[in-house]
């Protein structure tokens, strides 16, 4: 065991999931009409516990067991033959499990941005625990558990780069929130601005700080690796921020405060797979051009294709870390063929395991809330409780 590797992994965790609690509950919270404000925060909340259990008692195992090429295996459930000594790396293994259970928790808490205002919060919780056992898992361990999309597997010695992840993450969470878009349909009004635009900036600048223990721990070690890859992540988040505003200015005459640090989220979610292959001056190069390819993703998806895919996390995140993976091989740090071949691979499988759960999980609980329900908001009608004494 390295004593400077654990402890700053012990950071990194903390790091990971103050970036789902309070960071994401806070940007999406300020994103919504006041009246369903603490519902996405149940959301989230409720995710980030029920993740947590679903990964010690499988997801953990399925990841990052010793099975075969496509499935980790129940071997390691419970975390069975792991003990305070146990190694993972230079790493206590227990903590490698905690690391990596804080992205267990905030991939499925990512989708949440999707369907806020409208869904049921019985089909949040069965669908989030199924579709994190059944669909996160086998992907992080198909690339990060030595799985088939990993180096010596189908694509040779050299198999698909996604340092922190661009395609286990983002494309995965981006896809799944889509498809339930879809599913869901429009909100019944979409024309009420964010509650809190001031909720969104303080949430967003969580995710920000928080990102560094994301991108930067996904190392594994204190060194020159995780200082690169967490200053490539603020380089790229920055340069997104700016363009994103930029663009903003020049097609609509005034920039947002929203608008910049959605466009710092694209920087960051476009920068992940990549940062710990490239230097500061790529790190530029892709969130500048995250600001205006996610923002443009945004326009398409919302005014184009008429998706009410509300926070625009498919737009955001899935476009973004789909984006960084491809930029990866752009730079010579991995190959075409893996880069695209496991976009494509965990894209069909993400898009059938989210398909039949929605459908399956809309058997037992219900999918939508009724009308009246999403009239009065969903943190009076479901929860009971409300966020202010006057509602928007």
């Amino acid at each position: 065991m390295n004593g400077a590797d654990t402890a700053w992994i012990i950071v990194a965790t903390a790091l990971v999931l103050f970036m789902t609690l309070p960071g994401l509950a806070l940007f999406y919270g300020g994103l919504v009409r006041a009246r369903n404000v603490l519902s996405v925060f149940m959301h989230v909340y409720a995710i980030a516990a029920l993740m947590s259990v679903l990964w010690l008692v499988a997801g953990y195992s399925i990841a990052f067991g010793d099975g075969n090429a496509i499935w980790g295996g129940l071997g390691k459930a419970f975390l069975t033959g792991i003990d305070a000594e146990t190694l993972s790396g230079t790493i206590p293994e227990v903590l490698f499990f905690a690391f990596q259970m804080t992205f267990a928790i905030i991939t499925p808490a990512l989708i949440v941005g999707a369907y806020v205002e409208r869904i049921g919060f019985g089909f949040v919780l069965a669908f989030s625990g199924l579709w994190m056992l059944l669909c996160y898992a086998p992907v992080a361990h198909w690339i990060w558990g030595g799985g088939f999309l990993s180096d010596g597997g189908i694509f040779g010695d050299t198999g698909v780069r996604d340092f922190a992840g661009g395609i286990v993450v983002h494309e995965t969470a981006g896809l799944a929130a889509i498809m339930i878009s879809v599913f869901l349909g429009p909100r019944r009004d979409q024309k009420k601005p964010p509650h809190s635009p001031g909720f969104v900036m303080i949430g967003a600048s969580m995710l920000w700080v928080g990102w560094f223990g994301f991108n930067g721990g996904s190392q594994l070690a204190a060194d020159g690796g995780a200082a690169m890859a967490l200053t490539a992540t603020h380089l790229s988040a920055a340069a997104a921020s700016l363009t994103w505003a930029l663009w903003e200015k020049i097609k609509f005459g005034r920039a947002s405060l929203v608008g910049i640090v959605t466009g710092t989220i694209a920087g960051l979610a476009s920068v992940t797979p990549a940062s710990g292959f490239i230097g500061p001056v790529e790190a530029l190069i892709i969130g500048g051009v995250a600001g205006i390819l996610c923002q443009e993703a945004v326009n398409l998806i919302r005014n184009t294709l008429k998706i009410d895919d509300t926070l625009d996390v498919f737009a955001v995140h899935g476009v973004g870390g789909i984006f960084g993976t491809i930029m990866i091989a752009v730079f010579g740090a991995g190959t075409w063929a893996a880069q695209l071949g496991s976009l494509a691979i965990v894209g069909v499988f993400t898009i059938v395991v989210t398909f039949v759960l929605i459908k399956l999980v809309a058997v037992v609980t219900h999918l939508r809330v009724d009308e009246e329900t999403e009239t009065n908001g969903l943190d009076i009608t479901v929860h009971g409780e409300r966020a202010y004494d006057t509602v928007s």
